[in-house]
């Protein structure tokens, strides 16, 4: 009889991947995740450019702040300032 047990085809063998072996996964690993972050980011910013120019349209949110900031820029530039103090306080 034989002291050696076949391998069982559930089993996965015990011989383990090299230092370069796992150093390559993991380097694959980590540029499928930056690309992964950056096709999100690359979205993200591409929505936002979208609201953005959809604000500055005429009519639009940023299309009245600019009108009221060439108005009056000091009063903006005050409003602007109490708001800034008013998210400060409340942290």
């Amino acid at each position: 009889m034989s002291s050696e047990t076949p391998e069982s085809p559930l089993q996965p063998s015990l011989v383990r991947p090299s230092l370069g072996e796992r150093a390559v996964d993991t380097a694959t690993d980590v540029s499928r995740t930056i690309t992964e972050v950056s096709e999100g980011l690359r979205a993200a910013a591409d929505r936002l450019s979208d609201a953005i120019a959809t604000s500055r349209r005429p009519g639009g949110a940023l299309a009245t702040l600019s009108a009221v900031t060439r108005e009056a820029p000091l009063a903006s530039l005050f409003v602007a300032f109490l708001l800034g103090v008013a998210a400060a306080r409340r942290r």
